[in-house]
């Protein structure tokens, strides 16, 4: 299966706040949208960052409640992964176990597009495999 066909059940809708968001704020979205990452735009509306449960988890426990205060542009993943509409199910969870991250940015033609978590890619893989084997018990019962 592919990126497409998990938009396409999903939706392509991705919750994105500016780097001069407060930490404290983009927690409080992080919440409030029960999701775990945002992606942060430029002001040309490229990907500057992804923001993530983990960002807020380090600076909390390195700076306190200092933090909170901190505009999420300092505290932000900088180096994105993104993937396509073509990616397979195979190609995230590599892309997603060699960088560590749960998120990744859905982009085609330089445009943010949609965003897959690995809570989508393992719902859809286990959908692809009991579909497989329910096509499997078919063919051999009808055998």
């Amino acid at each position: 299966m592919k990126v497409s066909n998990i938009l396409k059940e999903k939706g392509d809708r991705v919750v994105t706040l500016e780097g001069s968001t407060t930490l404290e704020d983009a927690i409080a979205a992080l919440v409030r949208e029960r999701i775990g990452a945002v992606v942060i735009l430029d002001s040309r509306e490229q990907i500057a960052g992804v923001f993530s449960e983990r960002d807020a988890v380090r600076a909390i426990s390195k700076e306190g409640a200092a933090a909170l205060s901190k505009p999420i542009s300092e505290l932000m993943t900088r180096k994105v992964v993104s993937c396509s509409m073509e990616d397979t199910h195979d190609q995230l969870l590599e892309k997603m176990t060699q960088g560590r991250f749960r998120h990744l940015p859905v982009v085609e033609g330089g445009r943010l597009i949609g965003i897959i978590s690995i809570g989508d890619v393992v719902k859809h893989k286990i959908a692809s495999s009991e579909s497989e084997a329910e096509a499997m018990r078919e063919y051999i019962s009808t055998g």
